[in-house]
């Protein structure tokens, strides 16, 4: 059975801390470990900057700065072409807006922008609802007689 007064810690978990600097005969005597002479034998200068390179010009400091802007949360479209259109309005679907699109698994990305690109040809008449539409694509729907609205 065991008491409090039987625990003992488990064997090798307590080290006693090393004596460094106390005769030759512990082995860790005269040098402490720490080899010759060097930087690193020394007092306090051992520790080095994490960037520092051996002397030569740190790698950040070579590199040029960086210049202009980057915007905080670029807009990210969502790219759907005339031929997917077409081949939706082959299946009945003549209103198309981004919930249509991924309703039917066309889109597979929440929270972005609808944009409507140019790619194949465009034959059915097709309203659409999209955040952004190209000049090409535009003429394409416009031209069979489809609607589109940019919202």
């Amino acid at each position: 059975m065991t008491s409090l007064s039987t625990i003992k810690p488990t064997p090798g978990s307590q080290t006693r801390p090393t004596r460094v600097a106390r005769g030759r005969g512990t082995g860790i005597g005269g040098t402490s470990g720490r080899g010759m002479n060097g930087q690193n034998s020394r007092t306090g200068k051992g520790k080095r900057y994490p960037t520092f390179e051996g002397g030569q010009t740190r790698l950040f400091m070579r590199t040029p700065k960086k210049r202009g802007f980057t915007a905080y949360q670029p807009e990210e479209f969502v790219v759907v072409n005339l031929d997917t259109l077409q081949s939706l309005a082959d299946a009945g679907v003549t209103t198309v807006d981004y919930a249509v699109l991924y309703e039917r698994r066309v889109i597979r990305e929440k929270g972005k922008l609808l944009k409507v690109l140019g790619r194949g040809k465009l034959t059915a008449k097709v309203e659409i609802t999209a955040d952004a539409v190209s000049a090409g694509a535009k003429t394409a729907i416009e031209a069979v007689g489809g609607t589109i609205t940019v919202a």
